[in-house]
């Protein structure tokens, strides 16, 4: 090596320096690749290069989206998103009320608009029932009951969980697609005592509630595993985490420039 740095009139300490500062590389390549390896683990395999890259400027690591795809790539790590869905043609309105938010997702602050739906969960002997509140400005769920009758008690109960969390505010739009739940005199007089403008999406329009479908699609492929869950508690417990803190406080969402809903709303406060 050392005549062949003679016959090139090259410096030894210049290879030497070459030689070292590639080993730091690839050292600090190794620990960012295993940085990402954890984060996806924790996303359970739902964390893509955009959110990846997010996850580490938040802890200060300057990795954009294509080294994060980079490292994705060489660690051998796929983000499992689901494909697009073809939706049936949908109807009009109902008389219970008008479709006011009219896909106007974008709002100024907390507490103007929000939406409600209602899933199910396989939960070892039967189906568990999940509905939620969020929150527009941020995406962020502010309320939440589960319960193996998907009735009207179960929609107003997670309106209440969300009344109450939120400071019992006033003026606030509740949106929902025509679900019995939604259309029954029960819920309807709940949402006149808070003082809520009630909203209604068309008749099979997935799309006037996107965001909460959004939601639901996030939960069922990046959280819940394929064969369900084993029993309704361990159910429960599982969907708490997901709820209370991976989606709020932990996971990135493109709507808020990859800021945790959390963060966004602490923008504000």
């Amino acid at each position: 090596m050392t005549e062949l740095c003679e016959v090139f009139d090259v410096p030894r300490s210049s290879l030497y320096y070459q030689r070292s500062r590639h080993a730091r590389k690839d050292v600090e390549r190794e620990r960012l690749r295993e940085r990402v390896v954890a984060l996806h683990g924790a996303s359970r395999g739902s964390a893509g290069a955009r959110t990846l890259s997010a996850r580490l400027k938040s802890e200060g690591e300057a990795v954009g989206r294509y080294k994060a795809a980079r490292l994705m790539s060489e660690a051998g790590l796929e983000s499992k998103q689901p494909r697009g869905h073809r939706y049936k043609k949908t109807g009009g309105e109902t008389e219970v009320a008008p479709n006011h938010l009219s896909r106007a997702f974008t709002v100024e602050a907390p507490n103007r608009v929000w939406c409600g739906d209602i899933t199910y969960i396989w939960a070892g002997s039967g189906w568990l029932y999940l509905a939620v509140v969020v929150d527009l400005y941020a995406r962020r769920v502010v309320g939440w009951a589960m319960s193996q009758s998907p009735d009207a008690a179960l929609v107003g109960q997670a309106l209440a969980l969300a009344y109450e969390s939120r400071g019992r505010p006033s003026g606030v739009m509740f949106h929902s697609d025509q679900g019995c739940q939604y259309t029954s005199l029960r819920f309807r007089q709940q949402l006149w005592r808070y003082r809520m403008k009630q909203s209604m999406s068309r008749r099979g329009n997935c799309w006037d509630n996107a965001p909460t479908e959004r939601f639901f699609r996030s939960l069922k492929t990046e959280w819940i595993p394929v064969e369900g869950y084993r029993t309704p508690e361990q159910a429960k417990a599982d969907l708490l985490r997901y709820l209370t803190h991976h989606f709020n406080q932990v996971r990135p969402h493109s709507f808020n420039d990859y800021k945790t809903p959390a963060a966004k709303e602490a923008e504000v406060a």
